[in-house]
């Protein structure tokens, strides 16, 4: 954790397009509601326009993490894992996959570009709370970031 991140909220990206699994999500971070702020983007478009500050997104913050999903519309998770990993500003940002694939595939893709973790999506509510709390307090309260505003961003 940076020293940044001790005296201001953490910013964390969820690129989510079911709205279920948002709600949860959101519940998830609902009890820390204080030291964290969820943003929420339903495609990977947005999803790259948020973290390269474009359009809309001009004055998004810097995510601490995000939360991927892999199959989105407009472009998909891998696509944006590989955008993300392959520009300087961005790649330090650490990737979380949060999926229902269990695809061996998928999981040897998305190391292989350089994701931070791979979760499967429990499908059950208090699993899925437990699982996503359970990645918020380790890059929230236990991983050292890297400073949210390096050289390039």
């Amino acid at each position: 954790m940076s020293a940044d991140t001790l005296t201001s909220p953490v910013d964390i990206l969820l690129v989510e397009d079911d709205p279920g699994d948002e709600m949860m999500a959101r519940e998830a971070f609902g009890d820390d509601a204080m030291a964290t702020v969820l943003h929420v983007v339903s495609d990977g478009e947005q999803a790259l326009d948020f973290v390269h500050r474009r359009g809309a997104y001009h004055s998004a913050p810097r995510p601490a993490f995000i939360l991927l999903d892999l199959n989105l519309p407009r472009m998909d998770g891998r696509e944006v894992l590989a955008n993300l990993k392959a520009h300087e500003s961005t790649a330090s940002i650490p990737v979380v996959v949060l999926t229902t694939s269990r695809s061996q595939d998928d999981v040897i893709r998305c190391y292989r570009l350089h994701s931070n973790a791979y979760v499967t999506k429990p499908t059950d509510y208090d699993n899925f709370i437990d699982v996503v709390r359970s990645i918020n307090q380790f890059w929230s309260d236990t991983a050292l970031l890297p400073d949210r505003t390096p050289p390039g961003f």
